[in-house]
């Protein structure tokens, strides 16, 4: 069965619906942005009947219901009328023809710079009738129509009246369409000149009048998924339509603001929900899409177990889903009935990932894995504290991170773990399949170099949770990091150390070399050789460190002292990739092949490999 229609119209009848209130946008549509050169650009080309392009419509009074408005610029005497039509693709070109054509205010363009302008636009009559100059016969005039010089103090074109535009011969584009009044004006100011006019009227105004547009139409059986995605195809030149624009202008249609619901109205002096999930620092990154990702993993959760429980079977159980089709298949009731369950289930989430030493946004590995997480939680409600659920939890959250599984595309893998979850920590079923697919192979220490990277960040809070604490300061690195004291990861065997044993950049830059430490310390330990940078840090006045002391503060960063005391590199990278495992395994509750440990000595950039994984 066919989805769309495609025919040609002419270009007066669409310019008349859109000015009968007919025809209009979709609120996702963003604001109208061509500037002076583009208008006169489509002019020139409708002129010589030079094709523009087809336009998409789409069908109003089906199931799809956006908020809408109309094209700009564009007012009514009375209540704005419901439209029968949208425009999905061609809205540049449609307003600008409607703004030149049909309205008798300014056109509200843009200058080369950007900057609002409001024009007039007109057609230089003689030269129009020139086939060599048509394109420099469109020309557009101040909100008063004129053109001047010398800074403004000069007008060398003056066609603020009917007389003088008949006078000047220069034809307003905003009769175009219909020429009459025009007509006998210029019968009445210079008569001489309507015989010309009568030429340029056959060759130039007829060319827009029998203009026939190219248009695409979709039928009002097109679902909110596919007017998404077909929006999006065809506006390759814009930014990609986002869900929430798109739930936003479906909910407008019932006189719900999602964005004030989300990001609160200063009006009426409001927070949104953004605002009190982002109170807590780890949660600066949450997104609205991922909110309303959670919102349709509890209804379509939900939607499952009723299916259950009326035994139905097969594809006749409804999916739990964090796709695209499922959140914009959401309905207003919908997200009203579980939005307060998952903002309640994200602010729960940054006290588990307190308790697991998360504290800022920076430092999560994964902003995707929140969402599940926010969605068990909101479930669990405070039974999450109780040991044998949060060990469970705990368990399932870093095999996620550590096994770098909440990368790319994971819609599917947070549906699957949201279901899996509640049923395994409720006692029944088996581990979900993040915890068993999760494995960590203990090459992957070699080629950690970029803090960007899941396991990085998660490796890192491993041994900051450890008890870590500062080689100069004393204190834990947590601490001083809550007293923003300047703390960043650093080499423990320097680069420049490194690179004089000419160690490879592809071993020393492994997150087996590194670890968090103060600037402090990490000025003095320069370049150094470790052996003299330990002496130099137990040395200084402020610090005053014996040998055990400065021993316990290396384990604590589990670094064998005696590797470092003796700048065996060797040694000291082989058994802190043993401890660093360890931890992994605690974490992760599984064991590690530690056989499998073949080093890549490929020193390839890994930069946009990690940056994809964040993505």
């Amino acid at each position: 069965m066919s989805t769309f229609d495609s025919t040609k119209t002419p270009l007066p009848e669409i310019i008349k619906q859109i000015t009968d209130g007919k025809i209009q946008l979709p609120d996702f549509q963003r604001g109208w942005v061509w500037d002076d050169d583009h208008v006169r650009s489509l002019l020139i080309s409708v002129a010589r009947s030079f094709p523009v392009g087809a336009v998409m419509l789409l069908e109003t009074g089906g199931d799809v219901r956006f908020q809408v408005r109309p094209i700009e610029n564009l007012t009514f005497n009375g209540p704005i009328p419901e439209p029968e039509i949208l425009i999905l693709d061609g809205q540049q070109r449609l307003t600008s023809l409607t703004q030149v054509l049909a309205l008798n205010t300014p056109v509200k363009t843009f200058n080369e710079k950007g900057k609002p302008i409001n024009r007039f636009y007109y057609l230089d009559i003689n030269a129009a009738l020139e086939d060599d100059r048509l394109d420099e016969a469109f020309i557009s005039v101040e909100e008063d129509r004129t053109i001047k010089t010398n800074f403004g103090r000069d007008i060398v074109l003056d066609l603020s009246s009917v007389k003088k535009e008949c006078e000047a011969f220069y034809f307003p584009c905003n009769q175009i369409l219909n020429s009459d009044v025009w007509e006998e004006s210029l019968q009445e100011f210079a008569p001489e000149k309507f015989q010309t006019y009568m030429q340029f009227r056959k060759k130039v105004l007829n060319s827009f009048r029998s203009y026939q547009l190219p248009v695409i139409k979709l039928g009002k059986s097109t679902t909110k998924e596919a007017v998404c995605l077909v929006f999006e195809k065809v506006n390759t030149g814009g930014v990609p339509l986002s869900v929430f624009e798109l739930v936003t202008a479906s909910f407008a249609a019932e006189s719900f603001n999602l964005r004030d619901d989300w990001y609160g109205s200063s009006l009426r002096q409001v927070n949104g929900r953004a605002q009190r999930i982002k109170s807590e620092s780890i949660l600066e990154s949450v997104e609205p899409s991922d909110f309303l990702q959670a919102v349709s993993l509890l209804h379509t959760l939900e939607k499952r177990r009723t299916d259950i429980a009326y035994g139905k079977t097969g594809k006749a159980v409804s999916a739990v889903s964090a796709k695209r089709v499922a959140v914009l298949s959401l309905e207003l009731t919908d997200y009203q009935h579980w939005a307060p369950e998952v903002e309640k289930g994200f602010l729960l989430a940054a006290k588990f990932l307190r308790k697991e030493c998360f504290f800022v946004a920076r430092d999560l590995p994964y902003r995707t894995q929140l969402v599940p997480l926010a969605t068990v939680l909101s479930q669990l409600k405070e039974r999450w504290l109780e040991p044998k659920i949060y060990e469970k939890l705990s368990k399932w959250y870093w095999c996620g991170v550590l096994g770098e599984l909440y990368g790319g595309a994971v819609e599917t893998r947070m549906a699957n773990d949201l279901e899996e979850l509640l049923i395994w920590i409720d006692g029944g079923g088996n581990e979900p399949r993040t915890i068993y697919e999760a494995a960590f192979q203990p090459s992957r220490l070699h080629t950690l170099r970029s803090r960007l990277s899941a396991a990085y960040k998660g490796l890192n809070t491993l041994v900051l949770r450890s008890g870590s604490h500062d080689f100069f300061w004393k204190a834990t690195i947590q601490e001083l990091d809550h007293e923003e004291v300047a703390i960043d990861i650093h080499h423990i065997f320097p680069k420049a150390w490194c690179e004089e044993k000419r160690i490879k950049p592809s071993v020393f830059n492994a997150i087996i070399n590194k670890t968090p430490i103060s600037y402090k310390a990490n000025r003095m330990i320069g370049g150094k050789a470790p052996s003299s940078y330990l002496t130099s840090i137990q040395s200084h006045k402020q610090v005053g460190l014996d040998d055990g002391g400065m021993n316990a503060i290396l384990e604590s960063h589990l670094i064998d002292p005696a590797s470092l005391r003796t700048d065996n590199f060797e040694q000291f990278y082989e058994l802190r990739k043993q401890s660093l495992l360890e931890i992994v395994e605690q974490a992760m509750g599984k064991a590690i092949d530690k056989d499998n440990d073949s080093q890549n000595d490929n020193d390839k950039d890994e930069e946009d490999s990690e940056m994809e994984l964040v993505l």
